[in-house]
């Protein structure tokens, strides 16, 4: 086969479209039944909605976040491989189900659209990375993922390497009081990736104080080590 062929315009009907961060968004009308038994999802739903990103998660879950809040879809399977093409952390694989393929197609259109806005906070250098997000209220996908309480305002940080999460979830919680959802570590809930996370709950303004607590004292650390790191998307939180 000549893959030159093949164009880069994909008129596939399980082609949704693509977003920064090598994000790629997919459907699958009437899945196979004895795939959907083998993925452990049962079968209430046949029409699915697939989203995976090789850089990142909390920026994307985020997204996904307000896409099932706005549509008639369930979030089924959330995945945090190691990946990071190669460095320290992770991406993401997540499954979502719809009653019909329009309602799952709608859903990942909006996480496309909105993946941009909100990877703005993953910061990426040859050392390593930070990775912050923001929700004033978290819904299902950002429950199921990370133990979010439904409703509330929720926080996320995660640093490679590992000592510079560490650093920022200490100063997060010392600067603002908030709940801790979710604490892991390279050998701790994540998929022995190179990194600290922590996810918590609250108050708006405590929840949003902790993550910019976050951010400040981990870009110096990183910055520390030598280089300037990329931002993909445009930081959304200010100060």
């Amino acid at each position: 086969m000549d893959i030159h062929s093949i164009s880069t315009n994909c008129t596939r009907a399980e082609y949704v479209g693509r977003a920064v961060l090598d994000t790629i968004g997919l459907v699958i009308s009437g899945a196979d039944e004895k795939l959907l038994a083998q993925m452990g999802i049962g079968g209430k739903y046949r029409a699915l909605g697939v989203y995976s990103s090789r850089t990142g998660a909390a920026g994307q879950l985020t997204a996904l976040d307000e896409a099932v809040k706005a549509t008639s879809t369930e979030v089924l399977t959330i995945e945090l491989p190691r990946d990071t093409k190669g460095w320290g952390g992770h991406g993401n694989y997540v499954v979502i189900g719809g009653n019909t393929l329009s309602d799952a197609r709608r859903a990942i259109e909006i996480a496309l659209s909105l993946t941009d806005k909100y990877v703005g906070e993953l910061y990426i250098s040859e050392a390593g990375h930070l990775e912050f997000t923001y929700s004033s209220s978290a819904g299902r996908v950002l429950e199921k993922a990370f133990g979010a309480k439904y409703g509330q305002a929720f926080g996320f940080l995660a640093g490679s390497p590992a000592a510079i999460g560490l650093v920022m979830a200490d100063n997060a919680l010392k600067s603002a009081e908030v709940e801790i959802v979710r604490y892991m570590t390279p050998d701790r809930g994540t998929s022995h990736s190179n990194e600290v996370i922590l996810a918590f709950s609250g108050e708006a303004a405590a929840v949003k104080a902790a993550v910019l607590s976050a951010r400040a004292i981990g870009l110096e650390l990183l910055i520390a080590m030598g280089s300037y790191p990329n931002v993909p998307g445009t930081s959304y939180l200010e100060d």
